[in-house]
């Protein structure tokens, strides 16, 4: 089973979109590590810099509707050879969110008012999640504050992330 901790990176927008999750003209290449360099390349977001802001992230917060246009695996394929296996909104796009369990990765829906609180408490530091899977839980920490917040995840959903994804969940079911 893969990790679900680590440092947070905070994306605060809306609608973030699988062309600037990993942009279409890679869309050709032949492994999921050739995606590595181009994650957000594309993406319009004030102050952002995907050079220097991903380094080092496991984890994205970020607002509604993220993976939203055209569906592809590339897009969680992109985020997990980047090391980023969680990403908390307030929404996905449905094919996105499955292709993030698809492949062993968690896509976990907040509300809108939780999110507001976090990225007011946690936005701008240096903020780790400790994710207690069995607990359904998120442990949100940083220099000063600590909050838990609870999540639910479907039954089978958290079977594909126990699995490490699809095909090593049917693997073991077929």
């Amino acid at each position: 089973m893969k990790q679900f901790n680590g440092p947070v990176l905070f994306l605060d927008r809306s609608d973030i979109n699988t062309d600037e999750i990993i942009p279409a003209r890679y869309l050709t290449e032949n492994t999921r590590e050739a995606l590595q360099p181009f994650l957000f390349e594309d993406i319009s977001l004030e102050g952002f810099d995907p050079g220097a802001d991903l380094h080092g992230k496991s984890v994205i917060i970020t607002r509604a509707n993220f993976g939203c246009g055209s569906s592809r695996e590339h897009a969680p394929w992109a985020l997990e050879t980047n090391g980023i296996q969680l990403v908390i909104a307030e929404s996905f796009a449905r094919i996105f969110k499955q292709n993030m369990f698809n492949c062993g990765m968690m896509a976990i829906e907040l509300s809108a008012g939780t999110l507001n609180e976090i990225f007011s408490t946690y936005a701008g530091t240096e903020t780790h999640v400790i994710t207690q899977l069995d607990n359904n839980c998120f442990i949100l920490k940083n220099e000063v504050h600590t909050h838990t917040i609870s999540f639910s995840l479907s039954g089978f959903n958290r079977a594909l992330v126990m699995a490490g994804g699809w095909v090593e969940y049917a693997d073991q079911h077929y």
